[in-house]
């Protein structure tokens, strides 16, 4: 069975992540490269272990977060069908069972709100995990002046954590905001739709979502 570890080794997915990120930066966009792979390929694992999912769905939501970005060494635009397409041709190259192929490729075509759905598990589980990475280490641009929404609402994000309780099924994610970069509407301004994506994504998984932000409740 093809496992996270040989995908990292792969040397075409470890091409278009490093190019990809590189590109984006060019572009003005937040930090896309290891860091984040890994960090929702851990968070995407994680959540659907927490809710007792079977190893290797767990291992399959590892792969597809770590790939979930490929797509941007194309275009930014529309990643998610690009890096879909791309992880069809690796992994099939690779020897993974179709099955599990459409799995990872439906995951990774579904995770970007303008037309994501949580299609599967894995899907769902990566939905969560790469919407929670919100953070100032992910903003390139080093002149607040020229912030735009998206950088100052990053930068504005001192703590960032996605909380999965197994138990009662609750996925709450909490921020921490400072509210004199950016203040809460302005988060709300511009990842409204995300976090519609996330409940739906929790709902699909039978857990209820969460948020959280500055220790308030609001959804």
């Amino acid at each position: 069975m093809i496992t996270l570890n040989d995908i990292k080794k792969d040397p075409i997915v470890d091409t278009c992540i490093r190019k990809g990120n590189e590109y984006l930066g060019v572009m003005g966009f937040t930090e896309h490269g290891y860091r984040h792979i890994n960090l929702i390929s851990q968070l995407s694992a994680n959540i659907l272990e927490r809710l007792n999912y079977s190893k290797r769905e767990i291992e399959l939501a590892a792969i597809a977060g770590y790939m979930h970005d490929i797509g941007n060494v194309i275009s930014r635009y529309d990643h998610g069908q690009s890096g879909a397409t791309l992880a069809f041709h690796i992994l099939s190259k690779m020897g993974m069972p179709p099955e599990e192929i459409s799995i990872v490729i439906s995951a990774i075509g579904n995770h970007e709100e303008e037309y994501g759905h949580p299609v599967n598990s894995v899907a769902a589980a990566l939905i969560l995990a790469d919407k929670s990475d919100v953070h100032r280490s992910r903003v390139r641009n080093q002149d607040f002046a020229t912030f735009d929404i998206h950088d100052r609402v990053n930068y504005a994000v001192e703590h960032s954590y996605l909380k999965v309780a197994g138990e009662s099924r609750v996925i709450t994610m909490e921020l921490t905001i400072d509210i004199e970069i950016c203040p809460v509407m302005e988060y709300f301004e511009i990842f409204l739709s995300r976090m519609v994506l996330c409940r739906r994504a929790a709902d699909f998984l039978n857990s209820h979502f969460a948020l959280e932000i500055n220790g308030a409740k609001l959804l």
